[in-house]
């Protein structure tokens, strides 16, 4: 897909392209920063409120239940209404938000406003990934969806590092405030770029001559674009057993270093961030890799991320079940890169397999996969067997997700090619 006025595949200039997608990185990384801002405080949430593990658990997970509410019919807005003027909102909603939590006074409170940022985060990553399948040509789709969630990773590990830092110097409820204030203004930015124009709802019908008329999409129809794809199934629920992978470590990393040993929470929360911080170097590794790869092999983009979640799964397994010391942070390490390969191709195949005017959609429902069968329990299991057991043991079993998410990735690519021919090819325009 590509804008006619561009021949090389960009939606508009190159150089405004990667300005757009400056915005759309920023923004992604102060998602993260205020979403996992909350991570390291939580030893401070247990001292003021008592609270359990399993209940700070549940306030990284309320995040992700709200966007698995919410994705869908957000989505939906953000294909059929405006891409820069929906993201703008939600950047404004869960910044707002993310201040409201300083001024809670018990969990319930701090609870419900932990959803509300949810709320705003529902419909973002939707919303981006179909603005960067629009804004690329698609042989660089993976490269480019790896560089931007290269945000996760970054904005994870600075909110993890800048709360722990800021609870020690300054108090828990300045962590809130100052981390949102960043996002509020880059998401005032966004509502002054430009964007590409709705795409029509339409399918080509071929006629008796040859020549081909266009046809409005029925209700039933939009529906098997989802039903009838099984790699786009398939991937979804993987990637929610990546995820949840991801979610328990970038959860309780700090937690397990504090406890096991005896690191400040400042210290510890800043080692465990610099394992997810890793994937700043595995997202875009992934997406380059994937579409070299792809231009021999169109599986790709399925079987890359069976490799990449097989090796990380046990990569972590080894290192929380035989090693201690210095090599098993080293080799820990090594799992936060290998944890973020499967990522860009992935993101793509959502991309790929659908009709471009439901490209927000399709994501929205792996956002959905992701954050109800992955984000939101990975924390929450960690949380429950580590208070039934001990951390340790937490970290030891989480793995097996990224295992059963390697045959997953495995079984849809035999299903790819097919899924991509069915595929409406329709060109971009600018707005």
């Amino acid at each position: 897909m590509k804008n006619s006025d561009n021949p090389d595949g960009y939606l508009f200039s190159k150089g405004y392209s990667y300005y757009i997608f400056g915005l759309l990185f920023l923004l992604y990384m102060f998602d993260f920063i205020d979403r996992m801002v909350i991570v390291s405080l939580f030893p401070y949430l247990k001292n003021d409120w008592g609270l359990s593990d399993t209940e700070c658990g549940l306030l990284v997970s309320a995040v992700y239940w709200s966007i698995v509410v919410l994705s869908f019919p957000i989505s939906v807005v953000v294909d059929r209404w405006s891409r820069k003027k929906s993201i703008g909102v939600m950047a404004v909603v869960w910044s707002i938000a993310t201040v409201a939590c300083a001024f809670t006074q018990n969990f319930k409170q701090l609870f419900m406003m932990r959803i509300v940022v949810g709320a705003g985060e529902a419909g973002y990553a939707p919303g981006g990934t179909a603005m960067i399948a629009a804004l690329f040509p698609e042989k660089k789709r993976s490269m480019m969806v790896g560089l931007w969630t290269a945000a996760l990773p970054l904005g994870s590990a600075i909110g993890i590092m800048a709360g722990g830092y800021i609870a020690v110097h300054f108090g828990w409820r300045h962590a809130f405030g100052i981390v949102a204030l960043p996002g509020f203004i880059i998401a005032l930015l966004f509502f002054f770029i430009r964007d590409y124009k709705t795409v029509a709802l339409e399918t080509r019908i071929k006629n008796i001559d040859g020549s081909h008329d266009k046809k409005k999409m029925e209700f039933i129809e939009i529906v098997r674009q989802f039903t009838h794809t099984p790699s786009l199934i398939l991937t979804y629920i993987a990637f929610a057993g990546n995820m949840f992978l991801v979610a328990a470590y970038m959860s309780w990393l700090p937690t397990f270093y504090h406890r096991m040993e005896g690191l400040p929470m400042e210290k510890a929360g800043m080692k465990g961030s610099m394992v997810m911080l890793l994937g700043i170097i595995g997202f875009p590794l992934g997406g380059f890799l994937v579409d070299k790869w792809r231009q021999k092999q169109v599986r790709a983009r399925l079987l890359f991320p069976a490799m990449s979640s097989l090796i990380t799964a046990m990569i972590f397994f080894i290192a929380f079940y035989y090693i201690k010391g210095a090599i098993q942070y080293y080799l820990i390490l090594a799992g936060g890169i290998a944890a973020a390969l499967f990522s860009p191709a992935a993101i793509a195949v959502t991309q790929d397999v659908v009709h471009p005017g439901l490209r927000a959609t399709s994501y929205s429902f792996c956002v959905i996969s992701q954050n109800l069968l992955g984000s939101s329990l990975g924390p929450l299991f960690a949380g429950m067997l580590s208070d039934r057991y001990d951390i340790h043991t937490a970290l030891t079993i989480v793995p097996v997700a990224s295992l059963l998410a390697a045959v997953l990735y495995i079984i849809a690519s035999f299903f790819y090619q097919t899924d991509l021919a069915k595929v409406e090819k329709l060109e971009m325009h600018a707005d």
